[in-house]
């Protein structure tokens, strides 16, 4: 298993559109993915469940992925998060 952390920078944190877009990004990869901020984990793959996290701008978040692809879809997530809108 392979995680990182980062700072979500979006000024609406992980809500709406970039929760969509990171939830095609994790869908498009085929790869299981986990979101996880403080002791709630979601299934990175859901935008229900990433919405539910309720991640603020500036706040970490750990994301853990497994298996062959797992850096390069870990490392996609990683530029997106740290993106400001």
């Amino acid at each position: 298993m392979t995680q990182r952390t980062v700072r979500v920078a979006s000024e609406h944190g992980l809500h709406a559109r970039p929760a969509s877009l990171f939830t095609k990004a994790v869908t498009r990869s085929g790869i299981a993915v986990t979101v996880t901020k403080g002791d709630k984990t979601a299934n990175a793959a859901s935008i229900l469940g990433v919405i539910s996290l309720g991640v603020l701008c500036g706040e970490e978040v750990a994301i853990e992925a497994s298996g062959e692809g797992a850096e390069v879809i870990l490392d996609e997530l990683v530029e997106l998060l740290g993106r400001s809108d």
